[in-house]
């Protein structure tokens, strides 16, 4: 295979299909969890680490997405939470201490709902937080690959990993390692990950939003704030919220 433009789009385009057709109902599946928990005055709590915060970013606080959603990010533990900022770094995400702080710093109510990310879904803070969710009651979607997972060692004492707490879990598609495209002399580019696990999440956003459509309720949905009226749209729908949301971090 060629390493090019041309080559990765190919990679990408079969790699969406697939997804699309293997996870339809693992989407729907997911829709259903949360869209329950929305009428239960529920919130959707999206947590990723590294390039998976990618998709708690697109869940939580975007353009045609749900207003009753939060995203919980490492950095919480400053912005929040008050600790210095060289707490941060690449290897937090191994610690499951922290997910117990993450936990505790978050606006959560026991009708909230959660959407994991992990491609490998072996690092310990997130595999802990997946423990505490399901201890604590909350039902949750992860979206992980299986194919990279099933392949590494947890890194979490109990030797588990993140789909192994979750309600419904959607596969990325993606391979081990990611990225998509050999180099001649070992190693490779285009990683996919990011790419279906926003198809995902936005498929299920879709799926949400149609059964409430359904049922006849008005979906809380952000207008985007670049937009006449944008605003003030957004402003009174998160005013519903006031206390269990967080943007702007």
């Amino acid at each position: 295979m060629t390493v090019s433009a041309e080559a990765y789009l190919a990679v990408v385009t079969e790699t969406i299909g697939r997804v699309a057709a293997e996870q339809r109902r693992n989407v729907a599946d997911a829709a259903d969890l949360i869209a329950a928990a929305l009428r239960a005055d529920g919130v959707v709590h999206a947590f990723g680490t590294g390039h998976s915060e990618a998709l708690a970013m697109e869940i939580a606080g975007r353009a045609g997405g749900l207003v009753p959603t939060n995203r919980i990010a490492l950095r919480d533990l400053v912005l929040v939470g008050g600790d210095p900022a060289d707490v941060l770094g690449p290897k937090l995400e191994r610690d499951p201490a922290v997910a117990h702080r993450l936990y505790e710093l978050a606006p959560i109510r026991p009708q909230d709902v959660f959407v994991l990310a992990s491609n490998s879904g072996v690092n310990g803070a997130m595999v802990e937080f997946a423990s505490i969710v399901k201890e604590r009651g909350h039902g949750l979607v992860a979206i992980t690959s299986a194919q990279h997972s099933a392949r590494m060692m947890s890194r979490h004492p109990s030797g588990r990993k993140l789909a192994d707490f979750a309600d419904v879990v959607l596969d990325n598609g993606a391979p081990y390692g990611d990225a998509t495209l050999p180099l001649p002399g070992g190693g490779a580019v285009g990683a996919v990950s990011s790419i279906t696990a926003a198809l995902l999440a936005q498929q299920i956003v879709a799926e949400v939003v149609a059964r409430l459509v359904a049922a006849g309720e008005r979906p809380p949905v952000y207008l985007s704030a670049n937009i006449t009226g944008g605003d003030e749209h957004n402003a009174e729908l998160e005013a519903r919220y006031a206390g269990r949301i967080r943007r702007g971090s």
